[in-house]
This record gives structure tokens, C-alpha cells and sequence, in this order.
């Protein structure tokens, strides 16, 4: 039994939603999100306040019921207050800038990694060693976040590489002489 897809989601002030056909709009101060639900799923739209509700208990309706609630929830968040994820580089030579609509990272590789910024996302340099990524799709950050991650992955010994903001890096020992 699903908990989380019970619970029901009020809209913030400010916040208001469509449901028309199981397409889902939410427009809030920050922007417009849009979302088609499955059409297995029950939505209803009372006075600002989504409820979902699924037609049996079968796997796959246990599954989307949560899901679909969850996207509902982070679409309403997002054009309400918005996501944010924080980058820091950790090695000597390591740093960012922003040169037009590109990333440019300089990681250690031969060449400078340049990055095209997805449209809906706001990056900003904060130092030439932390990178804030901000937008009203949680999806589309985490992605972009994610993808500047694997730019350089941070490795267990030195910890040097691109990591989150409040990821924790644990560190291997290295060999000893004997």
C-alpha cells in the first residue's frame, strides 16, 4: 500500500494548477511546469488540492500511484520556490567559468570541457571552484548537475574531482612500505 500516493498536495499561494484530460499545468511565481499523467491514474483538482487515487491494487498501479504523486508534488515545489544543487571542485588547477551560454571546466584534462546550459537552468559560478545550478525542473537540474559530476568524477584517494556541495567522499589508504 502506497503512503506516499495517499497523501494529498496542497498548493502554495500564489500556485495554480489545470487538470484537463490527465495533463497536468502548474504556474507559479517562478515559471510554468506541464506534466501528462498516466491514464490509468485518478486525479482530482478540489479547491487547490491534487488527490490521486489509483483503480486497483495491481503492481503496476501501486507503482505509478507514488510516482505520479511525487511528480505532482516536485512540479508545484519547483514553480513555487525552485531546486537548487551546489558543485565544489576539489584539485590543484581545478575551476569553472561561464563563457556565453557554456560551462567551461578546466579539470585536469589536456583540453578545457565546455558544457552547453540547458535552456530553463540558471548556472552560476559562485568561485572559480563552486558551481550553483538552479531551475524550476528538479529533473532537468539534477540531470545537468550530474552531468557536470561526470566531468570528473571525485576519486577515493586524494578526493580530488567535481562532487556535491554535501556529498561525502570516503577516502581509501593508500599502499604502505614495509
Amino acid at each position: 500500500m502506497s503512503r506516499i500516493g495517499h497523501k494529498p498536495i496542497n498548493l502554495p499561494q500564489g500556485v495554480t494548477a489545470t487538470l484537463d484530460n490527465g495533463r497536468i499545468e502548474v504556474k507559479g511565481p517562478k515559471g510554468t511546469l506541464s506534466f501528462n499523467a498516466h491514464e490509468s491514474m485518478d486525479i482530482t483538482l478540489d479547491e487547490g488540492t491534487f488527490t490521486v487515487a489509483r483503480p486497483s491494487d495491481s503492481k503496476t498501479h501501486r507503482m505509478l500511484h507514488g510516482t505520479t504523486r511525487a511528480l505532482i508534488l516536485n512540479m508545484v515545489k519547483g514553480v513555487s520556490e525552485g531546486y537548487t544543487k551546489q558543485l565544489q571542485m576539489v584539485g590543484v588547477g581545478y575551476r569553472a567559468q561561464m563563457k556565453g551560454k557554456q560551462l567551461v571546466i578546466n579539470a585536469g584534462y589536456s583540453q578545457p570541457v565546455e558544457l552547453d546550459i540547458p535552456e530553463g537552468l540558471t548556472v552560476e559560478v559562485v568561485k572559480n571552484t563552486q558551481i550553483s545550478i538552479t531551475g524550476i525542473d528538479k529533473q532537468l537540474v539534477g540531470a545537468f548537475a550530474a552531468r557536470v559530476r561526470a566531468v570528473r568524477r571525485p576519486e577515493p584517494y586524494l578526493g580530488k574531482g567535481i562532487r556535491y556541495a554535501d556529498e561525502q567522499v570516503r577516502r581509501k589508504e593508500g599502499k604502505t612500505a614495509k
